[in-house]
């Protein structure tokens, strides 16, 4: 057991995921939860990942050993406003966000001396959310970014290792800007674009979205999938990652015109190879075996 106690404040598919492997391998003592609705706390204790429940946060980690905060991100400032007088000395406060600089200045000045913060990015999910859509085996092969600050105490910082490295997880340490240039890429660019993609076959004639829909090949499938997640969960992530993400999108738009230009102007050669360049990423994401997100039991048959 890592935690007498632990709290988690929101638990949709991460911290319903992590929960679930807390329970499974007895890494808690109890389990608090607290959300914004009853309804969410009541599907949490029906799950069985939650000893206790509350609308109230400070209620919720009193006493906690480890506080992950799995709110969406525009949410923390007021959460850590609200838990920051009810946390105990030595408590450890961790994340599941995609944006790490966002936590260290929405959550580090309500934490009082004593109090650990340790940022983490569990690089993991599906499209689905809520309680109901966690599973134990999301994190399996997966990579989980910490990100703590300088100075942060080291026991707590591979306590937080040690949890996510028994969810399944490898570790890597990272720069909290670094970590958000990094996802910019790799993860918020993808979302922005699918969601633009699907967001422009909405608008499209009734008789002809009907067609997209019908014949959606693996590309528009695949674009409708990822736009499929959670709005409030990615509209805090652009907002909370804005000069990283518009950098990003910036360069991506310059490739994007050449691309334009190279199809107009008939320019195989410039199509060819970026196409061919794009290959060797892939070969990258294969070897690396992060080609394949974690299935939920039930999808696995």
């Amino acid at each position: 057991m890592l935690f007498e106690r632990v709290a988690f404040i929101g638990i949709g598919l991460i911290g319903s995921s992590l929960a679930h492997v807390m329970r499974r391998d007895k890494l808690a003592g109890h389990i608090a939860v607290s959300a914004r609705t009853q309804k969410t706390l009541d599907t949490a204790l029906k799950l069985g990942i939650a000893d206790s429940v509350s609308l109230d946060a400070a209620e919720a980690v009193r006493d906690a050993d480890l506080v992950m905060l799995c709110a969406p991100l525009g949410a923390n400032a007021a959460i850590a406003r609200a838990i920051g007088p009810s946390l105990k000395p030595g408590a450890i406060v961790s994340d599941v966000g995609s944006v790490k600089k966002s936590i260290i200045r929405d959550v580090a000045p309500h934490l009082a001396d004593g109090v650990h913060l340790v940022p983490g990015h569990p690089v993991a999910g599906t499209e689905h959310s809520g309680p109901e859509a966690g599973f134990p085996e999301l994190f399996d092969g997966r990579w989980c970014i910490l990100t703590p600050a300088e100075g942060t105490d080291g026991a707590a910082v591979e306590t937080v290792a040690d949890l996510w490295r028994r969810a399944g997880m490898m570790i890597e340490m990272m720069d909290a800007d670094h970590h958000d240039q990094v996802l910019a890429v790799t993860s918020h660019l993808p979302h922005l674009i699918a969601y633009t993609i699907v967001d422009t076959a909405s608008d499209l004639e009734d008789h002809l979205k009907k067609e997209v829909v019908k014949f959606s090949a693996g590309g528009f499938r695949d674009f409708t999938r990822i736009a499929a997640s959670d709005p409030v969960m990615w509209r805090d992530v652009f907002l909370s990652n804005k000069e990283a993400v518009l950098d990003i999108l910036g360069r991506f738009t310059e490739d994007l015109t050449a691309l334009q230009r190279a199809i107009r102007r008939n320019n195989g050669d410039h199509l060819y190879e970026a196409f061919t360049r794009t290959q060797e990423i892939r070969r990258g994401v294969i070897d690396a075996k992060q080609d394949d997100a974690p299935a939920p039991p039930e999808e696995k048959n």
